[in-house]
């Protein structure tokens, strides 16, 4: 399923169940479940920032480029019900991570082709002003949470659901219901929003020619098809794509482990990004643009190379020590431990403090819930 098409809407009582089962999702879930979260934060400093291809006076590359980008229209979707945009010179962006199971992600997913697709990672990145560095807040999958009603990109209007799992809102009403939503759980106006998918995100760390990471433990996960020694490696794109989707034999075995993986694989992505020399090989930035315009579905907003292009020349100033990463706050929930819920107080400390273009208060995220893999993974 491509990212502009609408899942069927789902029910509320089916929202909170996954491919695996709504019990394999948490802390003491199955082994059968397969992992899926993605390291989508690569849309942002990755598939964005290597498009920046217009000084090379290709006018044929140019319009290749341009022609792969399919976009969504969140704005026209969701009309003028949304939290008022905030003029501080900050930036909103959602970035998500899709698990479909069609064409070339099945292989690399597994599963069934149900046509469905499903977000099981999504993040918020808040770009202070002056542009020179930014927040990340990623929320759970399996956060428990009031969905708003919502209508999605071909006008059909999906029904309000309470306590219902966070990735249920993408797979009731697609990438506009999913903006809905975040922006119903922070209060804050989502500028532009970015997706990408398995295949796109294996082809993009491929095309960079790996990252290099640093593990402080074995990693050994069969449902993710990762095996890693403790030590220091180059991470192939298939062995990137394993790292970001484990959740078995790391931390808790919670989803929040797995978003600690996430987080600093991400940050060792940013540093390397920097120092490969795109800009010197022109065949190798082609490459690489062409892949990340294939991989990434973006808003209208960002829906041509040259918004893409100046969306990357507002973000390549930001390196891994200007980025504070943190995890929405939640609590295991006390009768469930496969999900959790928000610890209202403390989130809305966090979105209080990007509302206002301030970094988050250390206190907002102590004695939450986190996953226990941090340090597990490092930049090298």
């Amino acid at each position: 399923m491509s990212a502009e098409s609408t899942p069927e809407p789902g029910t509320p009582g089916e929202a909170g169940t996954t491919s695996g089962g709504a019990a394999d999702s948490g802390p003491r879930r199955h082994r059968r479940q397969r992992g899926r979260s993605k390291g989508v934060l690569i849309a942002a400093w990755t598939a964005a920032g290597v498009v920046v291809l217009g000084g090379t006076g290709v006018g044929y590359l140019y319009f290749k480029l341009n022609g792969n980008i399919k976009s969504v229209d969140i704005d026209q979707a969701l009309g003028t019900d949304r939290p008022t945009k905030v003029d501080n010179g900050s930036e909103n962006i959602l970035v998500l991570g899709s698990d479909t199971r069609s064409g070339a992600n099945k292989k690399l997913g597994g599963g069934t082709d149900d046509g469905s697709a499903r977000s099981d990672t999504a993040m918020v990145i808040h770009v202070y002003k002056g542009h020179k560095k930014a927040s990340v807040v990623s929320i759970p999958r399996d956060t428990l949470i009031d969905r708003p009603a919502c209508t999605d990109t071909s006008g059909v209007t999906h029904d309000a659901a309470s306590g219902v799992m966070f990735n249920s809102a993408y797979s009731t009403g697609g990438a506009t219901c999913a903006v809905k939503t975040v922006e119903s759980i922070s209060g804050i106006r989502m500028d532009h929003y970015l997706e990408v998918d398995f295949s796109g995100f294996e082809k993009l760390i491929d095309e960079l020619g790996g990252v290099r990471v640093t593990t402080s433990k074995a990693i050994d996960d069969p449902d993710s098809h990762l095996n890693l020694k403790a030590g220091t490696h180059t991470l192939t794109g298939a062995q990137a794509l394993g790292l970001v989707r484990t959740r078995h034999g790391v931390g808790d075995g919670s989803d929040l482990g797995r978003i600690q993986l996430q987080q600093a694989f991400i940050k060792a992505l940013v540093d390397q990004v920097k120092h490969i020399g795109l800009f010197s090989d022109g065949t190798k930035l082609y490459n690489l643009a062409n892949t990340a315009t294939k991989a990434v579905t973006p808003d209208s907003g960002l829906a041509s190379l040259n918004s893409l292009m100046s969306f990357a020349n507002g973000l390549k100033g930001i390196g891994s020590a200007n980025m504070s990463m943190v995890t929405m706050p939640v609590r295991y929930d006390p009768s469930n431990p496969n999900r959790v819920v928000v610890a209202e107080a403390k989130a809305k400390q966090v979105w209080a403090a990007l509302k206002n273009d301030r970094p988050i208060p250390k206190a907002a995220t102590e004695g939450t819930a986190t996953g226990e893999a941090a340090g597990v993974v490092s930049s090298s």
